[in-house]
C-alpha cells in the first residue's frame, strides 16, 4: 500500500558516537561522560537503572537519550514525523529511549506521558513497538 501524501523518507542516523567502546564492553558512565553526545550511552544507563528499580536516575537517563536523539534527528533532516527504521542499527537508541522513557513515566504514575512515548513509537517504528512493547503485554 502506498501513502498518497507523501510520506517523508525514512531517517536513517549515522554510527552513534559510544557505540564501539560500548560494544567493546566500557562502563556506559564512562562512556556518557566521554561522549556525551552518545544517546544509546544514555538509554543504556536508563536501561540499567531502570532494572535495579532507580527510577529516578532511569527516568533522568532516559530523557537525556531521547533528547540527544532528537537532535541528531533534526541534523539528520526529519521534520518531526516519518520513518525511523529499526533495523537501522543506529536509529534503534532513539527508539529504546521512547520505551525507557515510558516505562521510567509510568512508574511515576505519569499515564499520559507513557502513552505519548509509546505512541510516537509506534508512529515511527512499528517494528521497534513489536519488539520493545508488544511483548511486554
Amino acid at each position: 500500500m502506498t501513502n498518497l501524501f507523501g510520506e517523508p523518507p525514512a531517517t536513517l542516523l549515522p554510527e552513534d558516537p559510544g557505540a564501539a567502546s560500548l560494544a567493546e564492553g566500557d562502563d556506559p558512565k564512562n562512556v556518557a561522560a566521554t561522549h556525551p553526545d552518545s544517546a544509546l550511552a544514555w538509554v543504556t544507563l536508563a536501561e540499567l537503572a531502570l532494572a535495579d528499580g532507580l527510577d529516578l536516575e532511569g527516568y533522568a537517563f532516559a530523557r537525556t537519550g531521547y533528547h540527544r536523539s532528537l537532535d541528531l534527528l533534526r541534523r539528520n533532516g526529519w521534520k518531526g514525523h516519518g520513518p525511523l527504521p529499526w533495523n537501522h542499527e543506529p536509529n534503534r537508541a532513539f527508539l529504546r529511549s521512547l520505551v525507557a522513557l515510558a516505562d521510567a513515566s509510568e512508574r511515576f504514575g505519569d499515564d499520559g506521558e507513557a502513552h505519548r512515548c509509546r505512541e510516537f513509537l509506534h508512529e515511527s517504528s512499528p517494528e521497534a513497538y513489536a519488539e520493545l512493547v508488544s511483548p511486554k503485554g
